[in-house]
């Protein structure tokens, strides 16, 4: 297959989309990316990034940029409500690729991104409407009414995919049973709390807390999750709420939780999707979030999304065909996705559960919560 004379369209700008254009552009092919915001940003809160992971950043030469706007952490803790430690554990394949994982701000991470591709290969403003797969080349029209027409086109529209939707799966994302609150604060509001290298999760009745220190800002990406029975996508809950969340855990996190600026805060039901049997057509597939959405409790979201990218890469170089190439890269990589989506389903106990959804067991709570 001659890479160079391929078009490839990537419908989507965020961690899926951008991480797949530079690891096909790397192979010489034709690449632009579509992004229906005027702007690329995200919501402020940190995420890890695993060895795995920067190994694929080394692979394509952009691993200093990446590591430019993070900070190495070499173990994380599992802690009761009160701060006392249940595990210490470091973190998985350090060995396997001499690295180690990395905490980095989401939105410094899309910028870094975004910033190591070539000028004029991503196009904001450009929201999907439809997607044409039944000729030989599948074609792609925007709300402007503008239309591409490329070799393979892929997939990273995120949860709710146009491109999902309209060619493999109209399955609805499922609500999760929880709410998340997230927010990116100074050490100082921290309120003496353990400031390291280390991610900790303390753990309380139906409420998990996650400290993730972004070192290189002097701040702690902070977030509250907590069962709760609203649906609602975008919830108006009230700082008291989110306060009645952290009831009998450690004074400091409390006090934390007190002082957050309700401004900054980050509010959202979680949800997830179903696993879906089929990511591909000859010509057109899914990435990240749009072929397997889960929910946040493993830390797997932009790690999966980052190895889709090199996994496809890995794929279309070796291939004589694209179509080879999509049946090639689903076959690597459902399996371990499938199984990440599961474990990420059971992040509570069944008397956790019970409170909040009488009668439900672990793993089953995301499967009878349809939006």
């Amino acid at each position: 297959m001659d890479l160079k004379n391929l078009d490839i369209a990537i419908v989507g700008a965020g961690y899926a989309g951008a991480a797949t254009a530079k690891a096909l552009s790397r192979l010489g092919a034709r690449v632009n990316v579509y992004e229906r915001a005027r702007e690329i940003h995200e919501v402020g809160a940190g995420i890890g990034l695993r060895p795995s992971s920067l190994d694929a950043f080394r692979t394509w030469g952009i691993l200093d940029a990446i590591e430019a706007v993070t900070s190495p952490s070499e173990s994380f803790e599992i802690l009761t409500a009160t701060g006392q430690r249940i595990a210490e554990e470091e973190w998985p394949e350090k060995e396997a690729f001499g690295l180690t994982t990395r905490f980095v701000h989401r939105g410094d991470f899309i910028d870094a991104l975004i910033g190591v591709l070539p000028e004029g290969m991503v196009h904001t403003s450009h929201r999907l409407v439809g997607i044409d797969d039944s000729g030989d080349r599948p074609v792609l029209t925007f709300d402007d009414g503008s239309t591409v027409t490329a070799d393979l086109v892929v997939g990273a529209d995120g949860i709710r995919s146009r491109v999902r939707r309209e060619l493999f799966s109209d399955a609805e994302p499922v609500f999760a049973g929880e709410h998340a609150y997230r927010a990116v604060i100074d050490v100082d509001a921290w309120h003496g709390l353990p400031f390291d290298d280390k991610l900790r999760m303390y753990l309380g009745h139906g409420t998990k807390i996650y400290a993730l220190p972004l070192q290189h800002r002097g701040q702690i990406s902070f977030d509250i999750t907590a069962l709760n029975a609203d649906p609602t996508p975008n919830p108006l809950d009230t700082k008291r709420m989110i306060i009645d969340t952290v009831e009998g855990f450690d004074e400091a996190i409390v006090a934390a939780t007190r002082d957050l600026d309700m401004d900054i805060v980050n509010i959202r039901s979680v949800y997830d999707i179903d696993p879906i049997d089929v990511w591909h057509s000859d010509d057109v597939v899914l990435v990240g979030d749009a072929a397997h959405a889960m929910c946040h409790h493993q830390g797997q979201g932009a790690n999966s999304a980052i190895l889709d990218a090199a996994v496809l890469a890995d794929c279309l170089a070796a291939a004589d065909t694209v179509a080879e190439a999509l049946t090639r890269y689903q076959a690597l990589r459902k399996p371990v996705t499938d199984g990440l989506q599961k474990v990420s389903r059971e992040g509570w106990s069944e008397d956790e559960i019970d409170t909040v959804f009488p009668g439900q067991k672990p793993g089953e709570l995301a499967a009878t919560t349809k939006e």
